[in-house]
């Protein structure tokens, strides 16, 4: 079950050096056509249209970073960094399945590793709300919408932009169903939108409540969320077929709110047809023909994701590039479940896959900022 929990994690991974990147953020002002791959080495630099992996970031803002904030969620408190925000929102970072903001209260390990301090060095105000690490998303989604409100009371801001990775996109489209006003866009990366096979495997295993009682017991002093009902069998039903089905009828998306969505492939695959689509902005393009090396920790569930021996399905490690789609699709990152939120603490997407969280999510911003965001 130990590697089954893992596989569905978006997970709180641990270990390694810090993250180096060399910036970049512009923004994609319209949509382009993705080209096709003209070799495996790394993008080079881009400009202020988010074409690459350059320190684009003056394209977007000349805010200085300054202090700090915290809003207050029903589960502590929603860390953020930054000083004035470069676009009119702020921006929302939602973590997924076994996320965390302050593992074990270690201070240093971040969900998304190095992230908000790196969008905050460049002006952002950048808000990481912690949610309960394992339940569905309805549950987590209303912790979320808690913490937004806090966010939009004390940055006085109208909206916020959502960004969420893996279940925090789920959670992520509950705060806009329910509350479409506060929320300006929802963009998701790698979040299993038409569920995952391994939940489908993890629920014919027996013993759910039992891995329940033990969540409760010993999740509570590493991850701070967990209370009584905290429930990783929960989380497991919905993402299973069944329950994604239920979960999409019962929060379709919100008119006014602006959807977007993004895959990682990893394996090796170029996945060409599955990532391919008319509105991939440059920074996702030019890694059309870049291939990232499956990490060797999701080589279990990427045997069943892959749809076996047999079968090749792109996908992540953990989520079908298919399943990832929603709303915009603006195509597929070369990186696998953990390499798109910088963990094992920072360490390298391997091989020669040049690809860097922290530059992603720059250009990600960026993309918004130029639209208006």
């Amino acid at each position: 079950m130990g590697v089954l929990a893992l596989a569905l994690a978006g997970c709180g991974e641990f270990a390694g050096a810090d993250a180096q990147t060399d910036g970049g953020t512009g923004g994609a002002t319209g949509a382009m056509t993705t080209q096709a791959p003209t070799s495996t080495s790394a993008p080079t630099a881009g400009t202020g249209d988010g074409s690459g992996q350059a320190d684009t970031s003056a394209a977007v803002t000349t805010a200085e970073s300054s202090g700090s904030s915290s809003s207050e969620s029903s589960l502590g408190a929603s860390d953020s960094s930054g000083g004035d925000a470069a676009g009119p929102y702020p921006i929302v970072l939602a973590h997924g399945f076994f996320g965390f903001e302050d593992f074990a209260g270690a201070g240093f390990a971040d969900y998304y590793w190095g992230v908000r301090d790196d969008l905050a060095s460049i002006g952002e105000t950048v808000f990481t709300p912690a949610v309960d690490p394992f339940n569905d998303s309805t549950t987590r989604g209303l912790q979320l919408l808690e913490a937004v409100e806090g966010i939009i009371e004390e940055t006085g801001a109208p909206k916020v932009n959502l960004i969420g990775h893996s279940q925090g996109g789920l959670d992520a489209r509950v705060v806009a169903h329910l509350r479409p006003d506060l929320v300006a866009t929802v963009t998701t990366v790698a979040t299993p939108h038409y569920g995952s096979p391994i939940a489908d495997y993890a629920l014919l295993i027996p013993g759910g409540q039992v891995v329940d009682v033990l969540v409760q017991l010993f999740g509570g002093p590493l991850w701070g969320a967990i209370d009584g009902n905290t429930s990783l069998v929960a989380s497991m039903e919905q993402f299973s077929t069944d329950g994604i089905a239920a979960f999409n009828e019962q929060y379709p998306d919100a008119p006014g709110v602006e959807y977007a969505s993004i895959a990682g492939r990893s394996d090796n695959e170029l996945a060409t047809a599955e990532c391919a689509t008319d509105d991939a902005p440059p920074f996702i393009a030019n890694w059309d023909g870049v291939v990232d090396p499956i990490d060797p920790l999701f080589a279990a569930a990427e045997a069943i994701v892959d749809g076996g021996v047999f079968s090749s399905i792109p996908n992540d490690g953990l989520v079908r590039v298919e399943d990832a789609k929603w709303g915009t699709f603006l195509g597929c990152i070369p990186a696998d479940h953990i390499d798109e939120i910088g963990h094992l603490f920072g360490d390298g997407s391997g091989g020669d896959n040049a690809f860097d969280h922290q530059t992603f999510y720059r250009n990600l911003v960026g993309y918004l900022r130029a639209r208006g965001h």
